[in-house]
């Protein structure tokens, strides 16, 4: 069987900032292949009012505190900062972490922190619009940085398959969906027709697929969908043994 990659999403919720950095520090000495967090200012289940914590402030320390492992924001919100500014914030956090930086991107969804924010949140498709415009902006702006951004990789989270998936095939060099793995096959299968209809390669693209830590030894069935790199979702108290159990897995 070839190997897969194997990384974990540490939600930043309901938390203690220590707890988080001891748990990547954990996952980078595992020998994960990936580390993520998400995008939002809230918590997405449980108290909502629970302790939270901004993304790319914590991706600067991963970079500082881990070794190995890639890592990103699965994925940041495209509507929440200025693209430019983005850009440098990745390229900036990708120095710190010695070139490890994935910059993980989508369109939005969560509305409390729009609100909350202050942030238009509109309609789906005029987020996706704003995606698709903001790209070759961001994408110019790590090429002008000194030093350059512009080889940081690019993964594009999302299932539409009118649009987003066009996008990942357009520039992606990872894309993110999620389960169950019949759903995860029909998308990864348009997405490959994408792929054709532009001449792209579709062994280019990383697919990578959130799972819960139950499915870890279901891992076959997301392969078997098209799945490259398996991404596990933990919660606090961040208990990392279904991730080395996958590790296991893919190492064979």
């Amino acid at each position: 069987m070839a190997r897969f990659k194997v990384g974990v999403q540490l939600r930043p919720q309901h938390c203690e900032m220590a707890q988080l950095r001891a748990a990547w520090k954990e996952a980078d000495a595992l020998g994960v292949d990936t580390i993520w967090t998400w995008d939002h200012f809230y918590p997405l289940y449980g108290d909502p009012a629970g302790a939270h914590y901004e993304c790319w402030t914590m991706l600067a320390a991963i970079a500082a505190d881990t070794s190995h492992a890639q890592f990103g924001a699965l994925v940041t919100c495209n509507s929440y900062r200025n693209p430019d500014l983005l850009a440098d914030m990745a390229r900036t956090v990708d120095q710190i972490s010695g070139g490890r930086l994935i910059l993980g991107l989508g369109s939005g969804w969560f509305e409390r922190d729009y609100n909350e924010y202050g942030y238009e949140f509109g309609t789906a498709p005029e987020r996706l619009r704003a995606l698709r415009e903001t790209l070759p902006r961001i994408e110019a702006r790590l090429a002008k940085l000194n030093p350059s951004g512009e080889n940081i990789p690019l993964m594009i989270g999302g299932s539409g398959e009118k649009v987003t998936l066009r996008i990942v095939a357009e520039r992606a060099d990872l894309w993110n969906s999620f389960g169950p793995a019949a759903n995860f096959a029909h998308k990864n299968s348009v997405l490959n027709e994408w792929c054709e209809k532009l001449g792209r390669d579709p062994a280019q693209i990383d697919r990578t697929v959130m799972i819960d830590p139950n499915e870890v030894d279901n891992f076959e069935e997301y392969l078997d969908a098209g799945a490259t790199h398996l991404i596990v979702g933990s919660d606090v108290p961040f208990e990392l043994k279904p991730v080395e159990r996958l590790l296991q897995h893919a190492r064979g």
